[in-house]
């Protein structure tokens, strides 16, 4: 009980951090969330949360999703147009995404390199690079 307490505090603590009002939806989220390094789908959240019995809607789950991105609390990795995983590692990394299970798996920014990227359309700057290999599990010989 006394690290779920201490989990509690550090989520509120983060989401003051980021300007935003810690609500009872936006703590458990949170709590999900930021236990420790995961991704997870909004589909994810919303069916654990149900199974340990919260009352919550699947459209509280995505707009809370939604303003966590916004604010950077967590990062959104667009894994195809109609999937999207909500990521608790916020500093810049890679993804390797393995299509077979649907898990996301971290790559140091460190370990790869990207060299040769194409003139930019004028007036453009790079934001941000952000890498998704897609992977699947190898066929039995």
């Amino acid at each position: 009980m006394e690290g779920a307490l201490r989990l509690k505090a550090k989520v509120e603590q983060r989401l003051r951090d980021h300007r935003l009002r810690p609500t009872k939806a936006r703590i458990r989220i949170g709590m999900m969330l930021l236990e420790s390094p995961k991704h997870l789908s909004a589909d994810q959240i919303f069916d654990k949360l149900t199974k340990h019995g919260h009352c919550i809607s699947k459209a509280t789950v995505y707009n809370t999703l939604n303003v966590f991105a916004k604010h950077g609390v967590v990062n959104e990795v667009a894994v195809d147009p109609t999937r999207m995983y909500y990521d608790s590692t916020t500093s810049p990394h890679h993804h390797f995404y393995n299509t077979d299970t649907g898990q996301l798996t971290d790559i140091p920014r460190e370990n790869l390199s990207v060299e040769n990227i194409p003139r930019l359309p004028d007036n453009t700057e790079i934001e941000d690079l952000e890498i998704v290999i897609k992977i699947k599990n190898k066929q039995p010989s």
